[in-house]
Order: C-alpha cells, then structure tokens, then sequence
C-alpha cells in the first residue's frame, strides 16, 4: 500500500489511536479557520484601513510640499519629521504588515520605506518635492488590532474539546479493557467476575465470550468427571487383582504385580492430567521455599535429583498455585530421571519473572522434536533412553499447562552443564 510505511508510526494502543482520531481532525480544522480567517478577513479589514489612512497621508504631503509645513498633521495625529528612515523593520509573524506595506507603496507616491518595529508607532519614508520626510503614525489606524488573538481561542477552545472528547472516549473504551483482562486473567485460569458494560458491540462481545468460558468450563469439567470417573471404577478391579495375585507363588506373582503397578501408575497419571492446572487457589508463597520442599519429597521418594542455584533469593514473594506448580515440578523431575541419571532442580527469581529449571543428563531430545514432545500423549521414545521404563507421554504436557495456567511458558532446551535435556517453566511477575 502507499502509506504502509505510516503503520510504523502509528500508536498501538486503542487509546493512541483513537485520540489520534481525535485530535487530527481538530488540529486540521483549526489550522484551516486560522488560514483561510486570517489570511481573507484580516487581510480584507487591513487592506480598507490603509487605504482610508493613505487619504489622510495624502492631504498632509500634499499641504507640505505646496506651504513646507502642513498644519493638518497635528489635528490628524500624524507626525512629520525631514530626513529618512534608520531601516525598515518587520517582526517575521506579522502577517497583516505585509498588506500594509503594499497598500501604502500603491497608495502614496514616492514611498520609500516602512517601518514596523513591533510597538505601536509605524514610519513611512516618503520622497517629496521638498525632499525625503517621515510620516509617523498609530499603527492601529491602518490594522487590526490583536489578530492573534484568534490562534489563543482556537489553541484554548480545541483543548477544551480535546479535553471533553477524551473524558467521553476513556469511559466508552474502559469496557473494552476490562473485558482484556478477564479475557486474559481467563487465559491463566483465572475466573474474574465480569458484567458486560459499555456500547451494544461491546455488550455483544462481552456476552460472546462469557458464553464461550461457560462452554470451554463445562467441557473441562465432563473431561475431568469422565476420566476421574474411570479411573476411579478401574481402581477396584486392580486391587482384586491385587488380592488375587497375593495368593499365587512368588515365581508367578512377580511379573503379575509389575503390570498391575504399571496400570495403577497409569491411572495416577491420566487422572492427574484430567485434574489441569487450575487445582487449588493462587496464593501469595516463596518460590524458593516451595521448590526446596519438593526437591525434598522426591529425594525421599528415592530419585537422584539434587537443588542447584537459587538466584535472587529473598527478593520477593509470588503469586502461585501451590498444588499445580508442584504436579509440574515432579513430573519433569520424574522425566527426568526415568530417561537420565540424575536432575538438578533450580530456580531464579527476579523483577520481572520466575523461572524454574530442571536438567538431567540424559539423551534430550532433539530440536526438530520439541514442539512434537509438547503435545498429550506424545511419545519421543527412539529418541530416549528405554533403561528404566516408558512414560505416557503426559509429563510435558502437564508442565506446559500449568506454566500457562501462571501466564508463562514451558521452554525445552539443551543443558549445558549435563548435557541432556533442560526444562524452563517461566512465569512471568
């Protein structure tokens, strides 16, 4: 397009750009009263007095040169001196001195020069018969007086306007920003009360989207009530299982046991899953006092994972679900050291962000694999070690869902001091 480069220029924000529609349309509409009023009306009220002036100016040249004195001057408040003019001078916004000049140059012959200092005494340099003399009168006699006082008006009233317009506009668009955020704070698992307000469009909006939080709310509340449902129903036939197995031989209870510890595990897993991230209240916590205290409980669980650096330390307290940032740490330590050998769990907090990383030395996974490795139920396994078992593919996910659930993301990279796989959950402050 032709103006595409102005997009670079332009506001982003709806408050920019809708004052932006504002105050252009005043700006020019001021900008052309101002020309087209000054430039016609002062000019044409100018333009009458000066010549109504040079009529005057004649009668008094003309009783000089015939009498050398002019005995109109004084009665006309027009002062003449011999002898010529200094310099002409001219402020450079005096716009009306400009039709003086020339209606005084037509009108008076043999004038020389004008001068127009800026008070209120204007001199014009006329040749006579009797020589160069100097004509000094009120400039207010042949312009108007105080022109700019227009600009003041205009500039004050616009403001004004501008002022007014700008009151109505942030009460027309705070609806609009509101819906934003709960839009947003619905993102992050957040359910902020919300009444629809403001212009009919933004009524329509706003009734749309709580229509659609109530559809997506019902939709994860059947997913979790079904699979919740059936883990719950294939829990009692594994523990007769269990009782049953209890009653064979060593030899043959042993293989046995494992499949069905696979299968509870399994359950575990998915009924984790179904709960989401949105499981218990955000509450105010020390991020660095919570992931100790994890670290803790999967050491006593017997997994080789060791606390790394805490940065920032003390520097402040955030906002978290405790159970959901917990079920997104074990799972990753779980991954961990089921691929790898050990995990190191640390954390940095700073102004803007939290981040917590888990590393392990295991065979990560490749870059091209990452966002595949993202997805439920995704299984990197020729890319993985096998050693101790294989997952669900839900680890990952989990983690993911609870860092978006916080406003942040789940970021897969390669370790640098072990060189496996390293797992970013980055929240933002």
């Amino acid at each position: 397009m032709f103006f595409g480069w102005l997009k670079h220029y332009m506001p982003r924000s709806l408050y920019g750009r809708a004052a932006l529609i504002l105050i252009v349309p005043i700006v020019a509409l001021q900008l052309i009263v101002s020309i087209l009023f000054i430039q016609r009306h002062f000019e044409d009220v100018s333009t009458q007095m000066t010549r109504s002036m040079a009529v005057e100016l004649r009668l008094v040249l003309s009783q000089y040169e015939a009498t050398g004195a002019s005995a109109l001057a004084a009665p006309l408040l027009i002062e003449l001196e011999e002898g010529v003019l200094g310099e002409e001078r001219r402020r450079w916004f005096d716009v009306s001195g400009l039709t003086v000049r020339r209606e005084l140059f037509a009108e008076i012959e043999g004038a020389q020069a004008v001068d127009m200092p800026g008070g209120r005494e204007l001199g014009l340099e006329v040749l006579t018969a009797r020589g160069p003399v100097v004509l000094r009168f009120d400039r207010l006699r042949v312009s108007a007086s105080n022109p700019h006082q227009l600009l003041v008006y205009l500039i004050g009233f616009g403001m004004l306007m501008i002022l007014i317009a700008y009151i109505y506009l942030r009460n027309q668009l705070r609806p609009i920003k509101r819906l934003a955020q709960v839009a947003a704070a619905f993102g992050r698992g957040q359910m902020l009360e919300y009444r629809p307000s403001g212009a009919i469009e933004v009524r329509a909006a706003g009734h749309a989207f709580l229509d659609m939080r109530n559809r997506i709310e019902r939709q994860i509340e059947q997913r979790t009530l079904m699979l919740s449902g059936v883990s719950h129903d294939l829990r009692t036939p594994l523990t007769r299982m269990k009782l049953g197995l209890s009653l064979l031989e060593e030899e043959d209870r042993a293989p046995l046991e494992r499949d069905v510890l696979e299968m509870q595990r399994l359950l575990d897993v998915f009924l984790s899953f179904a709960k989401g991230a949105s499981e218990g209240e955000p509450e105010l916590c020390d991020p660095f006092e919570l992931i100790r205290a994890i670290v803790q409980d999967c050491e006593r669980a017997g997994q080789d994972v060791s606390l790394g650096a805490l940065e920032g330390e003390g520097s402040g307290r955030i906002s978290l679900r405790r159970i959901g940032v917990r079920r997104a740490v074990e799972n990753l330590v779980g991954n961990a050291v089921r691929y790898g050998n050990k995990a190191v769990v640390s954390v940095a907090l700073t102004e803007r962000a939290l981040r917590i990383r888990i590393e392990d030395d295991g065979p990560g996974i490749a870059a091209h694999d990452r966002e595949e490795a993202l997805k439920p139920f995704a299984r990197l396994d020729a890319a993985r070690n096998q050693n101790q078992g294989s997952g669900v593919g839900l680890g990952l996910s989990i983690a993911m869902d609870v860092a978006r659930a916080h406003g942040g993301i789940l970021r897969l990279g390669e370790s640098a001091d072990l060189g496996g796989l390293r797992a970013d959950i980055v929240i933002a402050r």
